[in-house]
């Protein structure tokens, strides 16, 4: 636990003024689920990325996602070796333990329907033959606003995949006088260190996945999944797989407060980051999730 909180600090000394969105972030990743970070351009989204990656030890490599890009470019592709009359597969970018999709939504849907499998099964399919994905793997991936020119929107399918979409904002006014005075983002990151050795995050998420939930605890999530389900606001309610993403993302966040059980306060603390995507909402649509909390009983 030491060393999430030294991670926690150096995070926070990185990406200024978002100490809420580097926890959400954290929690995401120690609850083995993919993270979807939405915002403005020059917000810090990538910077928070390669931060992550570099204090948690994770080998990573970054897609810059563009309209004229195919599937193997990112899964990599069977190549015939004419010496040996045999075909060789060339792993792509995916073969690593954090991937930055970077603008993930400037990419086609064929391109990013491509990252479901391995997303989901941690293994890609290449002309029938399965390869499996380092571990751990993550997908960490930026998307800017769907207003935004040049934008395909990502599929109810692939957005499910991410456990929790997050957006940074503006930082506050002293946040920000302090990255306009301070050194350079870029320099802070090569300058990094790993903080979790070799074999600790796994037994991190062994430890999240451990805490306790109690039944009356579980019937709360229930009662939040049901009131989605008939509330003309939303298009469509969440699903079990969408409660228990839920309940995994409250787990990891109970243990970042250093508590071996899962209050509701953890629920609701990740609830609009679980369940926002899933839902429909947009990235600042919070108030009507805000609204489901306050009604949905606590038992």
């Amino acid at each position: 636990m030491q060393s999430l909180s030294l991670a926690y600090r150096q995070l926070n000394n990185l990406v200024l003024g978002k100490p809420r969105a580097i926890r959400l972030a954290l929690s995401c990743l120690i609850a083995k689920g993919h993270l979807l970070i939405e915002d403005l351009p020059g917000v810090g989204k990538t910077t928070l990325a390669h931060g992550l990656a570099a204090v948690l030890g994770l080998r990573y490599q970054r897609v810059q996602f563009t309209s004229d890009l195919l599937p193997a470019d990112i899964l990599g592709v069977n190549i015939y070796q004419r010496d040996t009359g045999q075909f060789h597969f060339h792993q792509g970018p995916v073969f690593t333990q954090l991937l930055l999709a970077d603008e993930i939504n400037r990419a086609s849907p064929k391109v990013q329907s491509a990252l479901l499998e391995a997303m989901e099964e941690r293994q890609v399919s290449i002309d029938g033959e399965s390869h499996a994905l380092p571990a751990p793997f993550f997908v960490i991936a930026t998307q800017n606003p769907s207003e935004q020119l040049g934008t395909f929107p990502l599929p109810e399918s692939q957005l499910d995949r991410f456990l929790m979409r997050i957006s940074l904002g503006y930082p506050p006014a002293e946040a920000e006088l302090s990255l306009l005075m301070g050194q350079d983002r870029r320099e802070l990151l090569s300058a990094m260190q790993p903080i979790l050795k070799e074999g600790e995050l796994p037994k991190l998420q062994q430890m999240a996945a451990a805490v306790t939930v109690s039944p009356a605890l579980a019937e709360y999530v229930l009662s939040l999944l049901k009131a989605t389900r008939g509330d003309k606001r939303f298009l469509a309610g969440l699903s079990p797989r969408a409660g228990l993403a839920l309940l995994a993302a409250a787990r990891a966040w109970a243990m970042l407060e250093g508590r071996d059980h899962v209050l509701p306060e953890d629920v609701k603390a990740v609830f609009s980051s679980v369940a926002g995507h899933r839902l429909g909402l947009a990235g600042d649509a919070q108030s009507e999730l805000a609204s489901l909390l306050e009604h949905v009983a606590i038992p």
